[in-house]
Order: structure tokens, then C-alpha cells, then sequence
């Protein structure tokens, strides 16, 4: 658990995603859309990763055989998964939530 903090307060925006999982793909696209470079961990590349993913698991209150990722985290704060990341960019949220954290700049 302590990794996965570590490397969720590192950058900006991190996602932590798995290499094959389409849900995933549309996250990372999104936020390269809105002109955001996030740091990305593909658990099922990462040394660590099966123990990385177990953490997100309980920290998102999934049982780690279930679709855990993709998990955003933006400032250093779990934000949730594309469901979530997607309620935002519609609500509007998003892109000053991104600005805020210095993970964008200019008028997008």
C-alpha cells in the first residue's frame, strides 16, 4: 500500500491501468485528449504488480478478482475509476480540477 501512495502522489495525474483492458484505454485517452502527460502503471507490466492491484482492490473496496482498474488519482487523491473520471469531464469538473493541480495550462 505504501508503493502505490508513493506513486500515486509522484505526478500529477496517475492511472493505474492494466495494457489489455479497453476501459483503461479510454481513461488514458482522454486525459492525452485534454493535453494532461499522466504518469501510467500498467499493473500487468509493473514487478509489483499483482500486488499493487491487490491494494487498489481493498482501497476502492473491490475484491482483487474483480475489474479493479483502471484507479485515477489526481493531486495525490483517489478520484475512482472511467465512471467517475467521466461523471466529472461531464459536469464539468475535470478540466479545472486538472488546471488546479497543474497538470494542464491554457484555455482547453
Amino acid at each position: 500500500m505504501e508503493t502505490m501512495q508513493r506513486l500515486a502522489s509522484q505526478n500529477a495525474v496517475v492511472i493505474f491501468s492494466r495494457s489489455s483492458c479497453c476501459m483503461c484505454h479510454t481513461t488514458k485517452t482522454l486525459f492525452v485528449e485534454l493535453g494532461v502527460t499522466p504518469a501510467v502503471y500498467e499493473l500487468d507490466r509493473h514487478p509489483r504488480g499483482a500486488e499493487l492491484e491487490a491494494a487498489l482492490a481493498r482501497l476502492v473496496g473491490r475484491r482483487p478478482s474483480t475489474a479493479t482498474v483502471p484507479v485515477v488519482f489526481i493531486g495525490g487523491e483517489l478520484k475512482g475509476s472511467t465512471r467517475e473520471i467521466m461523471a466529472l469531464h461531464l459536469r464539468g469538473d475535470l478540466v479545472p480540477l486538472l488546471r488546479k493541480e497543474g497538470a494542464i495550462f491554457g484555455t482547453f
